[in-house]
């Protein structure tokens, strides 16, 4: 029975998919966009060994500012206005994670690992993002090894309003809804959410549920959009979780955080959209009755 159990198990979450470790922005103004995390509550806690990276942390996630410049023809060059650049996903077994999705039709990005870096496999995503695969989470992590904690800083800062991972809104092209839900589908496992179960306050577009429950993926035209914002396919923005809007909502204002507050768009007990900074940067709460 076990044994049936345990196959169950792997054909809905093949990868062994257990959330977000980390997202990745790539931008040229590191500090700037530093400022705007801190304001929503992440704190710098450590610093790449050999590239301009530096690692945010609050509670269980943890962001990257990438604003290293490669020689790597295949390399994101950084821009003035930050972009996701990347979702590392953790999972069970980093290596078979990888091969199983380019068996499965992914396309692979090269690695060029320096000293004293490890290998993170990684795949092409949307536009010219990447999807990394971590099995390193736990007591040993891959910061352990690329990056060097800052002196004095608690590695551990605690979530504000206990935000977590919610999800990534990413926009599509027209008419490539079904071609990105199937991307997410036969390569980790996704599933479309109904239409009954959906929440927070930017209704549009098509939201999937990874296989670990944990977080989730919307796919928006971006003319859809409340942001009312054109655009190249790519990963657009963060969602975080909470589980009382209007306490969070208080607590980020006092700490610099605009919010939108529209016709079409305004705060409520399912969720609140920030304002947009440097361009490109916005975060949606949004109401999570298990946090």
């Amino acid at each position: 029975m076990s044994i049936e159990r345990e196959n169950i198990a792997d054909t809905a979450n093949p990868l062994g998919l257990a959330g977000i470790e980390f997202i990745e922005y790539s931008t040229n103004r590191p500090q700037a966009l530093g400022q705007v995390l801190e304001m929503m509550g992440f704190r710098p806690i450590a610093r790449h060994r050999s590239r301009e990276v530096l690692l945010y942390r609050q509670g269980g996630m943890n962001i990257i500012i990438n604003a290293h410049v490669s020689d790597r023809p295949s390399s994101l060059t950084p821009s003035e206005k930050p972009v996701i650049a990347a979702i590392a996903l953790r999972v069970r077994d980093a290596a078979a994670a990888y091969q199983q999705v380019l068996n499965r039709g992914a396309w692979a990005v090269p690695t060029h690992v320096a000293v004293m870096e490890l290998n993170i496999p990684a795949i092409h995503g949307v536009g010219t993002s990447r999807i990394y695969f971590v099995d390193r989470y736990e007591e040993f992590s891959i910061y352990d090894v690329d990056f060097v904690p800052i002196p004095t800083v608690d590695q551990k800062p605690p979530a504000l309003a206990a935000m977590h991972w919610f999800g990534v809104v990413q926009y599509i092209g027209t008419d490539r809804m079904e071609d990105w839900t199937a991307f997410y589908r036969e390569l980790f496992g996704f599933e479309e959410l109904p239409d009954e179960k959906r929440f927070g306050i930017l209704t549009k577009g098509r939201i999937l549920q990874s296989p670990c429950k944990t977080f989730y993926m919307q796919l928006i035209e971006p003319l859809q959009d409340v942001l009312d914002i054109e655009g190249d396919e790519t990963l657009q923005r963060i969602g975080l979780g909470v589980s009382d809007i209007s306490k969070t909502v208080k607590l980020l204002t006092a700490r610099g955080v605009n919010f939108v507050e529209t016709a079409n768009v305004k705060i409520t007990d399912r969720g609140a959209l920030t304002s947009n900074w440097l361009g490109s940067v916005s975060f949606e709460l949004v109401h999570d009755g298990k946090a």
